[in-house]
């Protein structure tokens, strides 16, 4: 798989992004979280509606930059992440997903770079991250491009 790029999201993706965070939160989570707390994760980060809307209002709600994909040479969404700066100068990421045949490809450093310079572009310096679980499968990910842990879920790093 090579990676065509990072865009950002179109109306058309939206069921793609669900679809992809869905099967991410399942295949990473699944023996970490228990079965409603996993629900609850999906239906939080997953609910189309809310996807829908969120791509129509990048830059339209206070701190919102948006969601972004990565896709392959076939133009075939690979993963997603979505973030912004809520707070003067704190950017947030607040959902990134690789799909499961594309991790350790540099899909995720890839969205993570795209969505870190939009951040720096609205005044961010510090960049943050809530992981749905201590354990989380992520954190090797997130440690290895600088984060730290402020708590045992929440990460954070100088850009």
């Amino acid at each position: 798989m090579q990676l065509a790029g990072v865009r950002t999201a179109a109306a058309g993706d939206a069921t793609t992004i669900s679809r992809l965070l869905a099967d991410a939160i399942r295949s990473s989570y699944t023996g970490i979280l228990d079965e409603i707390p996993m629900r609850r994760l999906i239906s939080a980060q997953c609910a189309l509606p809310r996807i829908r809307a969120e791509i129509e209002i990048p830059g339209g709600a206070p701190g919102w930059l948006g969601w972004l994909v990565a896709t392959d040479a076939e133009g075939a969404v690979v993963g997603v992440a979505a973030g912004g700066v809520p707070l003067p100068g704190e950017g947030e990421v607040y959902a990134l997903a690789v799909e499961s045949g594309s991790r350790r490809r540099g899909v995720g450093t890839a969205l993570l770079a795209a969505a870190t310079d939009r951040m720096r572009t609205f005044g961010a310096l510090d960049q943050r991250v809530e992981l749905p679980a201590e354990a989380d499968p992520a954190l090797p990910f997130y440690t290895h491009l600088g984060f730290a842990a402020l708590s045992s879920r929440r990460l954070s790093r100088t850009l």
